[in-house]
């Protein structure tokens, strides 16, 4: 896949210093580019990485930039956080600066097969599938993109036989210009980011771009059920659908509770679909989805089946955490938007108290209504954006503002009783109150597990008396 590009002595503006912005100095400095970096934060806000982007010889211009720093540069390449339409990034277009998102520069320098999954929800648990799938056939992958670790990041660690395995958001994907996966899957598309893209059109178009440059011998995999999806269909490469709901003529589906994939008129069974532990409706579609890449990539139908039924899922998706005097809690702070948070529920068949909330994202939250009517018995809400979530799902089911996701932990375990369900699945952001939906989650999961600590150590006691639980919340979390 490595193509030819010459940094040694290229002049690279990379714009914005968090996680994939290093990576990519840090990259493009080794192989004797002449970087310079900017980001608007301080460089004591940046922290350890300013000495390390210094001794590898970039260039910094911290605490906001000049018009002056476009200077000769002859590539930008903007951290995934940097809007495409940012003032920098407009001017260096203008001037006929090429930016490039981080995926585009790395892809350059790949060796082996690349595979993209993209989507509003799903493309972490899918990746992280597909990977465990390949690996447990024997395949050398790596695990890169969106998911943590910039794909950038990964390049010195592929070969010829090496499968990339990448997470793709829509913002990398919407400043690409060759990038190219052998097999790309597009798992479902939902209104999500429209404050970045405004637009829902402009949104899927940026996902559609995974399958830009793909050839006459790469394979697109789509979700049949999913309308939004079905509007996006390449031209150029073989096209594989799934579906829970019907029959495909090339693809994987679901019929009398097995997963078959079909290609050129011939079915193989894969597995029994009770043998996917992972819950919810939504992850079925997933699994069908890393079915279809994986006998594509070359492994056997049984070596799937046994991947799968191995996989305990990934944190953060739907992730059990405690069950405290019978009632189960789960982390699901990677729902970021509403579709997310909806599939989140669906997974449960009742009695849930969900904590929503956090930063907003121009999201309408009314299509929740429904649900928490059918299923929910409490919202909790905390963050930024609860006024407008109170506004939008009022009447459908008792509200409380929490403010706090350590409130929320109090107020739902004062409140569930045996065989109900509190949920972490915000709908939003993470960015108003923690770093990202990995610290949230991680601050949550800390929270309920300092709980049953704390119950572990008590005496025995009668869980159903509300003065004693006041009373253990309020010395639990220091109240």
């Amino acid at each position: 896949m490595a193509g030819k590009l010459e940094l040694k002595g290229k002049r690279l503006l990379v714009v914005g210093l968090a996680r994939t912005g290093v990576a990519t100095a840090l990259f493009c400095a080794e192989r004797g580019a002449r970087v310079a970096a900017t980001d608007t934060r301080s460089a004591d806000e940046l922290g350890d990485c300013v000495s390390k982007l210094r001794h590898a010889g970039v260039q910094l211009q911290l605490g906001g930039y000049s018009d002056a720093i476009l200077h000769g540069q002859e590539l930008v390449v903007p951290s995934p956080g940097v809007p495409a339409d940012a003032p920098l990034l407009t001017q260096a277009r203008d001037q006929k600066i090429t930016v490039w998102s981080e995926i585009e520069l790395a892809s350059w320098f790949l060796h082996g097969r690349l595979i993209g999954i993209t989507g509003s929800n799903g493309k972490t648990t899918t990746t992280t599938l597909v990977d465990h799938i390949l690996r447990h056939a024997g395949f050398a992958t790596v695990l890169a993109g969106n998911i943590g670790t910039p794909l950038i990041a990964q390049v010195n660690k592929t070969a010829e036989g090496t499968v990339s395995v990448a997470e793709l958001s829509s913002f990398q994907l919407e400043l690409i210009e060759t990038f190219r996966p052998s097999i790309a899957v597009l798992l479902n598309l939902t209104a999500d980011h429209l404050d970045r893209h405004k637009t829902f059109s402009a949104y899927a178009a940026a996902k559609a771009r995974i399958f830009e440059n793909q050839i006459e011998e790469d394979a697109a995999i789509l979700n049949l059920d999913d309308a939004a999806s079905r509007e996006i269909v390449p031209s150029r490469p073989q096209v594989f659908w799934f579906s829970r709901k019907t029959n495909v003529e090339q693809g994987a589906f679901v019929s009398n509770g097995k997963l078959i994939f079909r290609r050129n008129n011939k079915e193989e069974e894969i597995l029994n679909c009770d043998e996917i532990s992972l819950p919810g409706a939504h992850n079925l579609e997933n699994v069908l989805a890393a079915s279809i890449v994986a006998r594509l990539a070359g492994v056997q139908s049984a070596q799937i089946a046994e991947a799968v039924h191995a996989f305990a899922g990934v944190e953060h998706r739907i992730e059990f955490v405690a069950e405290i005097h019978g009632a189960r809690y789960y982390n699901d702070s990677k729902a970021t938007n509403v579709d997310a948070t909806l599939k989140a529920l669906e997974a449960f068949p009742g009695r849930i108290i969900v904590i929503l909330g956090g930063k907003d994202k121009a999201s309408d939250y009314s299509p929740l209504r429904e649900l928490l009517r059918e299923r929910t018995i409490l919202a909790l809400l905390i963050g930024s954006v609860a006024e407008k979530i109170e506004r939008q799902i009022a009447g459908s089911v008792a509200i409380e503002r929490a403010g706090t996701l350590e409130r929320a932990v109090q107020i739902a375990t004062c409140t569930a009783q045996p065989g109900d369900v509190v949920l972490l699945a915000p709908a939003c952001a993470s960015f108003d109150q923690f770093q990202n939906y990995e610290h949230r989650g991680r601050v949550f999961k800390e929270l309920v597990r300092q709980l049953q600590r704390n119950e572990e150590t008590r005496p025995h006691h009668n869980s159903k008396n509300a003065a004693n639980t006041e009373k253990r919340n309020a010395e639990t979390f220091g109240k």
